[in-house]
C-alpha cells in the first residue's frame, strides 16, 4: 500500500517506492511514503490561481462557518480516526488530544472569528487616528488575505491537531493551504484529509496534501506565500535560511522542540497538595503521547532539599504505568512512532547519562510489556534522570530526548532556579507548582521572557487546568530561542499571521468608503425614515440621525440616584459637589447613557430586536443641572450572523456610533451600542 497525495484536485500515488513506514506496536508495514512526480509549480499554482480566489470571494464569517460544518463533519467520523491512530502507538487518551483537540481547535476558530471579527473578506484593525488639526486627514489600519498559499510543514507526533490548529486560522484569512506531514505518520493525516476532500465543504484548492518530500516546493513561493514549521530546532533552521525564503523575505514561523521546564516552588511541604500535584503533571507529560510532545516537560526544577522526595514519588507513580498495545484496557503508554525513534532517544539518553545518573528507566532498563504481538523494537521506559551539575551549560540544557524522559534539577533558591530554568535558551512552556502567590509572582516575572507560555498551578485550578503540556486556541503557541520564536495560534492574532497589515491614509470619507465601517468626520446622509424603522438590509454605512434635545433637571437627578441607588456625593451633596472635580453638582454618567437612549430609540416595534452591547464609553465633559444634551447616532458597522435552523427570523448586528452633546456643542459622551436587527433576505 502507498499513501496518496492530493494535489491539483486529484490524488495522487508516488511513482517511486518511498520510505516505508511500519506499525509502532507490531512492527508490521503499513504503507510506504513517496511524493515522485508531483509537480510542485503546479501545486502552488492551483493553490494561488484556484484556491485563492474562491476563497476571498468568501466573507470572513462564511469561510468560519464552513469550517465550523467541516469539523462537525469530522467529528461524526471520529472513530475511524482513532482506529488508525493506534497503528502511531497513540492510546486513547493520546489520540483524543490529537484528534478531538485537534476538532476542537478548529471550532474555537470558527467561533472566535464570528465572535470577534466582522462579516466581510477583510479585517478593520483598531481605531481610526487623527493625522491633522482638522480632522481631514485620518489613518487606519486594514488586514486584507495574501494572495498566496500558505505551506504547513509538520510534525509527527500530532499528525491530526498539527494541521487542523494551522489550516484553520489560514483558511479564515482566506489563505489556501498545503499540507506537509511527517512521512511516519502521514497516513493518519491522509485519513482525514479524505473525509475533509469527500465532505465537499472547502472550495477547489483551498487544501492540498503532499505525503512524502516536499521537493523543490520551497522554490516555487513567493512574498505572497508563508511556511510554517513544527519539528526539531536542527530542521527547522536548516529551511528558515532557505535561499528562497530568505531572497523573497518570505514569512516563517517556526515551533521547535524545546527543553521546557516545571519547577516546583520553595515553599511547597510534601503534605502539600501541590507536591502531588507536580508529581502528577510531571509523570503525565512523560507518559503521554509516551513523552513525544514539543510541550513535555523535559527539565523538572526541585528544591535540593526535595530531591529525594521527589524522586519516591515520581519512581512509585510511574511504576504504575503500563507500557504496550494501545488497545488494550489498563495500557497507559505506547511504543515511540518507530525504532528510529528509539535509537534517536536512546543515543540521546546516553549524552544526558554523561552528566547525570539513573534514577529509573535508561537505556539497558528491563520493559514488561502488555499485548502479544508488540514488538520491543519502538518502546522505551519512562526515564528520570538526576543532574550532576544543573548550574552549568550542559547536556541537560542543549539535548532534547524526544521520548518518556525528564530530568530532575536540583535549585537552592528562586534565583537559582530561574538561572537554570534561562540555560535551556527558551522554551514553549514552563510551568510553577506553588500555592504561594508572593513566590509565584517572583518566579513568573523573572523567568517569563525565556518562556512562550506559563502555566501556573495550584490546588485552585487544579480541576479545570488543562495542563503544562496543552496549547489551546485563544493563547499564543510558540517560544523564544531554541523554541523557534514564533507564535502559532493565540485567538485572532492566528488569522491575521495570514495576511497583509496595510496601513491607510485618507479622508474619513475615503475610509469609510473602503474598510465599509463609519470613520468619524465622514460624510453623513440622513433620510425621512428614522432608523430603528428600517432593516439590516435597508441602512447604510453612515446614515445618522440627529435628536431633539434635552434638558437636565435637578429632578432627574434626584429620581435617577432614587432609582439606581447611586448617591455619590457628586450627584447629592451641593457643599461637597463645590470642592470636587467638577465644582457643582452634575448627572450621573449613566443617567447621560439612559437619556440620550431615550432621545434616539424609536419606541415602535420594529425591525430592532434587542440592545446586542455597549462598547468604547468615555464620559468626556460632565452635564450639570441646567444644561441641555442632543445625541447624533450613525450606523457605523453591519455585520451579518448566519441564520440557524432554530431562529425565526435572520438577524444583523447594527454597530452605531453615539456622540452626545450639551448646549455649546461639546462633547460630553461617546460611546457604541449593538442592536440586533432583522434581515428581510433569508
Amino acid at each position: 500500500m502507498k499513501a496518496k497525495s492530493f494535489v491539483y484536485g486529484a490524488w495522487h500515488e508516488g511513482a517511486a517506492e518511498g520510505v516505508s513506514v511500519a506499525n509502532a506496536i507490531t512492527g508490521e508495514p503499513i504503507c510506504s511514503v513517496s511524493s515522485d512526480g508531483i509537480d510542485f509549480a503546479k501545486v502552488v499554482r492551483f493553490g494561488r490561481e484556484v484556491g485563492g480566489p474562491a476563497l476571498r470571494a468568501m466573507t470572513i464569517h462564511e469561510r468560519a462557518e464552513m469550517l465550523k460544518a467541516l469539523g462537525l463533519k469530522l467529528l461524526d467520523n471520529k472513530k475511524r480516526f482513532y482506529d488508525i491512530s493506534q497503528w502511531t502507538g497513540a492510546t486513547k487518551a493520546d489520540s483524543w488530544v490529537d484528534i478531538e483537540g485537534g476538532l476542537g481547535t478548529m471550532l474555537s476558530y470558527s467561533s472566535i472569528a464570528r465572535r470577534e471579527l466582522g462579516n466581510e473578506p477583510f479585517i478593520v484593525e483598531d481605531k481610526a487616528q487623527p493625522l491633522s488639526a482638522d480632522g481631514s486627514f485620518v489613518g487606519r489600519h486594514i488586514l486584507t488575505p495574501k494572495p498566496g498559499v500558505s505551506v504547513h510543514i509538520n510534525a509527527f507526533n500530532f499528525p491530526c491537531w498539527g494541521m487542523l490548529e494551522k489550516i484553520a486560522p489560514s483558511l479564515i484569512a482566506g489563505v489556501p493551504v498545503i499540507v506537509k506531514p511527517a512521512t511516519q505518520s502521514a497516513y493518519l493525516t491522509q485519513a482525514m484529509v479524505e473525509d475533509m476532500v469527500e465532505s465537499g465543504l472547502l472550495p477547489d484548492g483551498s487544501l492540498q496534501l503532499i505525503c512524502g518530500s516536499v521537493g523543490d516546493l520551497l522554490d516555487q513561493l513567493s512574498e505572497q506565500d508563508s511556511v510554517t514549521f513544527t519539528g526539531s530546532a536542527s530542521t527547522g533552521q536548516v529551511l528558515k535560511v532557505h535561499p528562497n525564503i530568505v531572497a523573497h523575505s518570505i514569512p516563517f514561523n517556526m515551533e521547535a522542540d524545546s527543553l521546557n521546564c516545571s519547577i516546583l516552588g520553595e515553599t511547597v511541604s510534601e503534605d502539600d497538595p501541590e507536591f502531588d500535584l507536580f508529581i502528577k503533571e510531571v509523570a503525565r507529560e512523560m507518559t503521554v503521547k509516551a513523552g513525544q510532545k514539543c510541550t513535555a516537560i523535559r527539565r523538572a526544577l526541585v528544591p535540593r532539599a526535595k530531591v529525594n522526595a521527589v524522586s519516591e514519588a515520581l519512581k512509585a507513580r510511574l511504576a504504575r504505568v503500563s507500557m504496550g498495545d494501545p488497545s488494550i484496557e489498563g495500557v497507559k503508554m505506547g511504543p515511540l512512532i518507530g525504532k528510529g525513534q528509539r535509537d534517536d532517544v536512546t543515543a540521546q539518553v546516553s549524552k544526558l547519562c554523561e552528566q547525570s545518573d539513573v534514577l529509573l528507566g535508561g537505556n539497558d532498563a528491563a520493559m514488561e510489556l502488555v499485548g502479544d504481538h508488540c514488538s520491543q523494537d519502538a518502546f522505551y521506559p519512562p526515564t528520570v534522570l538526576l543532574s550532576k551539575a544543573p548550574t552549568e551549560e550542559g547536556y541537560v540544557h542543549s539535548v532534547e530526548a524526544f521520548g518518556p524522559v525528564c530530568t530532575l534539577l536540583p535549585y537552592d533558591d528562586i534565583s537559582q532556579a530561574v538561572a537554570i530554568a534561562s540555560l535551556g535558551k527558551g522554551s514553549l512552556v514552563g510551568s510553577v507548582v506553588t500555592n504561594n502567590a508572593s513566590e509565584a509572582s517572583e518566579l513568573v516575572l523573572k523567568a517569563a521572557a525565556y518562556h512562550g507560555r506559563m502555566l501556573i498551578l495550584n490546588r485552585d485550578n487544579a480541576k479545570s487546568s488543562t495542563g503544562h503540556g496543552s496549547p489551546l486556541a485563544p493563547l499564543v503557541h510558540g517560544g523564544p530561542g531554541r523554541a523557534g520564536g514564533g507564535e502559532e495560534l493565540g485567538g485572532v492574532r492566528a488569522i491575521k499571521h495570514y495576511m497583509q497589515r496595510t496601513a491607510l491614509q485618507g479622508s474619513p470619507t475615503m475610509l469609510t468608503a473602503i474598510t465599509r465601517e463609519y470613520t468619524a468626520g465622514a460624510e453623513k446622509t440622513r433620510t425621512p425614515v428614522h432608523p430603528f424603522r428600517k432593516y439590516f438590509d435597508e441602512l447604510q454605512i453612515g446614515e445618522s440621525l440627529t435628536t431633539h434635545r434635552r434638558t437636565v433637571t435637578e429632578a432627574d437627578i434626584v429620581n435617577f440616584g432614587c432609582l439606581s441607588g447611586d448617591h455619590f456625593y457628586a450627584h447629592f451633596d451641593e457643599i461637597a459637589a463645590k470642592d470636587s472635580l467638577f465644582g457643582q453638582r452634575v448627572a450621573h454618567g449613566y443617567f447621560v447613557l439612559s437619556a440620550a437612549a431615550g432621545l434616539f430609540v424609536d419606541p415602535a416595534p420594529g425591525p430592532v430586536l434587542a440592545n446586542y452591547g455597549l462598547e468604547n464609553l468615555r464620559f468626556i465633559a460632565p452635564v450639570a443641572i441646567g444644561d441641555t444634551i442632543q445625541a447624533d447616532i450613525t450606523v457605523k458597522q453591519k455585520i451579518k450572523k448566519t441564520r440557524r435552523p432554530d431562529e425565526e427570523r435572520a438577524t444583523g448586528v447594527v454597530v452605531w456610533d453615539v456622540l452626545v452633546r450639551n448646549q455649546n456643542d461639546e462633547t460630553v459622551a461617546v460611546y457604541d451600542i449593538m442592536t440586533l436587527v432583522e434581515r428581510q433576505e433569508g
